[in-house]
């Protein structure tokens, strides 16, 4: 394409007015012979102007080429004169046209005419200077521009050839320029460079630049090539290897392989697993390295290894030990104590027993997740959790198929390998709490898992083979029962952990927390000392909650500005800082001390009606955080005939209210009440601490309690409190929750309680210290219940 041309004229015979032609994305030098392609309208009538004009054409590159009909502001001012030699018309329409190289110039002035743009212009006269300077620049460039070739894929040899032909320094320059590849600005740069010694540095920086590139670019390439040579060559020799192996009957793995199944075999699956593994195995012999195949393989039989198949823990079975660990880690729940020691007698007895399915339900902090651990260190197992709480999907339980990628095993699996052995304690937590969506329904995934005669033969997706369960331990726990679904609840022995009573808290402060907390804060309990009084006091103005985690960050809150005392002391009374803690002066925790710590008191305990009043009576309730009074107002006045309800009222205490009233009103003879105290009036029932919500049936004798006494104008009396629901026969029917209801009540000043009859029987399972102080008076109906409220009142 580029061949050197003699020039055909003198520079002087040039015009100084030609047609221009501008180019899209190419610079063209003096001493090049080029085709260029022209489609344009003006382009075509510029060289048809320069045919007619002794064929010389003035060619310029355009600044941006994206610019269809160029003016003098779109081109660049310096170019190359050239002689057209050829015009061929092409059948698609464009005009292809030889160009010579003769000269650069430069465009004193571009006059735009309609037809085309025309240039005024400069011949560029360069003078050759003969200096070594110039003789080394020309020598060093020569050097890059052949390095730069042959180290360049993309440049023929062929052009090399044609370089070392060529004596003229102008000449090679403008060689060497054109066959570099650049940008257009890149080139056009050169062009602009009016002495020769100049363009040549300028060379010179760009070759320089592009023989560095191309090195790193081939070095890249040797690497990659490298690499790719390693791979093949290792491929191909193992393939010869497996060939020859199989030529020769013979069946020798490589040692890496032979280690894995000697890995199968030493892990005692059972018979049929142990044939899947080895299956496998000979499958993966005769996979490629390479292959995406040959990694699913190895990590299954990863996985079946190390999977527990037969190592068990052997469990401790001594009850007394069994026992004092449990009551060592726990103060109270006996209920859940008593179930693990029969569950370890049983085991004295027989040795294998399946169906060891616990659910504990109860509320945040009552113990539930730290008792599964004391089970598992009391019967010296391993122990695991599983948290459920907002699971899903069906494969987090069951695991994906070996198809996907990045499948594997579910949760149980996992835990089972965590655990190492085939007997742990699992807990799951949460259980609750599990969602379900389009992926499906992981509480159905958990009754194979939970089953104790289907978990015998649990399957895996990703393993696909059975998994004996039946030997593990599973304790589950949730806050709420009824959101554990139906068919779950029926695979679990569920129970209950009540929310902890007021003296249980203190006996868990002083036997758990506080020494824990002394020792997180680097007190010495010889140093520091909590009041029982302060910790009640903790317990009822600082904290409303079931179980006890409030009450240890209250008591932890305390333990760090006591900590802050201490060091602050030391520091004004000059001890070291490395000084025992366990000196100086005795700091004793006191009711008086818990408000300066903790500030204000954030709840307050409410206490029973100071005097009888009339429309007022006593109730107890039931909350998620134990047992509390219920105040209930009652006013009767001038209005509309209706039942207002205030207090953030659920539905069914709404209808307790509307029971008791219809009740009354069809018997108002057996409480002294005016037939027609309706009449013309409007009755109001308010339950105090309106911003809480309340609901349930067992408000419902308090309210009834409540309507006579206003109805009747009695007060009632003032150190009472009753609890039970109602019918509009006058019948009371039981509740539940009596344990935290007689700890209200004994806690808020009430001496006598009225409770349904049918409630009696659980009177004995409730701890003498609760009822302690208490007159439980057990009554069948409302009549019943009125001899005791407004019959010998008195002021507590």
């Amino acid at each position: 394409m580029q061949t050197p041309a003699p020039v055909v004229e003198t520079i002087d015979q040039i015009p100084t007015k030609l047609p221009v032609l501008p180019l899209r994305d190419v610079v063209i030098y003096p001493y090049m012979i080029f085709p260029v392609l022209v489609g344009r309208e003006s382009s075509l009538k510029a060289a048809a102007a320069a045919m007619e004009r002794g064929k010389n054409i003035f060619l310029v590159a355009q600044k941006n080429a994206s610019v269809d009909d160029p003016g003098p502001d779109d081109v660049y001012k310096d170019g190359t004169v050239a002689k057209i030699i050829q015009m061929l018309k092409l059948p698609n329409g464009l005009m292809k046209i030889l160009v010579d190289g003769l000269v650069q110039a430069s465009a004193k002035e571009y006059h735009p005419r309609p037809e085309y743009l025309e240039a005024e212009i400069a011949i560029n006269r360069v003078e050759l200077p003969a200096d070594k300077e110039i003789e080394a620049l020309i020598r060093h460039t020569t050097a890059l521009f052949t390095e730069y070739v042959r180290l360049n894929r993309n440049i023929p040899g062929e052009v090399l050839m044609t370089f070392e032909g060529i004596k003229e320094p102008q000449r090679k320059m403008f060689y060497m320029a054109a066959n570099i590849s650049q940008s257009v600005d890149v080139k056009q740069h050169i062009l602009q460079i009016q002495h020769l010694r100049d363009q040549f540095f300028e060379l010179s920086k760009i070759l320089t630049t592009e023989v560095e590139i191309l090195k790193i670019e081939r070095d890249i390439d040797t690497k990659v090539q490298d690499n790719i040579q390693k791979s093949q060559r290792k491929f191909f020799i193992q393939e010869q290897i497996r060939i020859l192996q199989d030529e020769l009957g013979e069946d020798e793995a490589s040692p890496e392989l032979a280690k894995l199944r000697d890995q199968i075999r030493r892990a005692k699956m059972p018979k049929e697993i142990s044939e899947k593994a080895l299956e496998e195995f000979n499958k993966l012999k005769k996979t490629p390295p390479m292959s995406p195949e040959f990694t699913v393989t190895r990590n299954y039989l990863d996985w079946l290894i190390s999977v527990p198949w037969f190592k068990r823990t052997k469990d401790d079975l001594n009850v007394e030990h069994v026992r004092k660990i449990l009551d060592n880690d726990h103060y109270s729940l006996e209920k859940p104590k008593e179930r693990i020691v029969e569950h370890i007698a049983v085991l004295n007895l027989v040795r294998e027993m399946k169906g060891q399915i616990l659910c504990f339900v109860g509320p945040p902090g009552v113990g539930k997740t730290s008792l599964a651990k004391s089970i598992a260190r009391a019967l010296g197992r391993k122990f695991v959790r599983i948290s459920l709480g907002g699971v899903r999907d069906e494969a987090e339980i069951r695991g994906h198929r070996r198809t996907y990628i990045g499948s594997m095993p579910g949760k149980i699996i996992q835990s089972m390998k965590r655990a190492g052995t085939v007997n742990p304690v699992i807990l799951m937590d949460e259980v609750d709490k599990m969602s379900m969506d389009f992926r499906g329904d992981p509480s159905a995934a958990l009754l194979e898992v939970l089953d104790p005669e289907q978990n015998v033969a649990f399957s895996d997706h990703y393993l696909e083979v059975d998994y004996d369960l039946s030997k593990v331990m599973f304790i589950t726990t949730a806050n709420v029962r009824y959101n554990i679904p139906l068919p779950l609840q029926d695979r679990m022995e569920s129970i209950e952990l009540p929310g902890y009573l007021e003296h249980e808290k203190k006996e868990i402060a002083k036997r758990h927390i506080v020494p824990r907390q002394l020792e997180e804060h680097g007190l010495k309990p010889s140093r520091v000392s909590f009041k029982d009084e302060a910790i009640l006091r903790i317990i009822r103005e600082y904290t409303r909650e079931a179980g006890v985690r409030n009450l240890e960050r209250e008591i932890a809150s305390v333990c760090r500005k006591v900590a802050k005392t201490i060091v602050l002391g030391d520091s004004k009374n000059g001890h070291a800082k490395s000084r025992s803690r366990s000196k100086g002066k005795a700091v004793v925790i006191t009711p008086e001390a818990v408000e300066q710590h903790l500030g204000v008191p954030k709840f307050r305990v409410k206490e029973a009606e100071r005097k009888p009043r009339i429309g007022s009576v006593t109730g107890l309730a039931w909350t998620s955080v134990g047992g509390d009074i219920l105040n209930v107002d009652v006013t009767i006045m001038r209005g509309a005939e209706k039942l207002t309800l205030t207090g953030q009222l659920g539905d069914v205490m709404k209808e307790s209210a509307q029971a008791a009233l219809s009740y009354i009103r069809s018997n108002p003879k057996l409480f002294g009440v005016n037939p027609e105290f309706t009449k013309g009036r409007e009755i109001h029932v308010h339950l105090p601490e309106g911003s809480i919500p309340k609901d349930g049936p067992s408000a419902g004798i308090t309210l009834a309690m409540a309507i006579i006494s206003a109805a009747s104008g009695k007060p009632a009396r003032n150190d009472v409190a009753m609890t039970g629901e109602i019918t509009l026969r006058g019948n009371v029917l039981p509740i539940g929750g009596l344990n935290e209801k007689l700890l209200a009540a004994q806690r808020s000043g009430i001496t006598t309680v009225l409770i349904p009859k049918e409630n009696v029987k659980d009177l004995e399972e409730i701890p003498a210290r609760v009822k302690e102080g208490l007159k439980i008076i057990a009554v069948e109906t409302i009549q019943e219940a009125f001899k005791h409220v407004f019959k010998g009142r008195r002021s507590s």
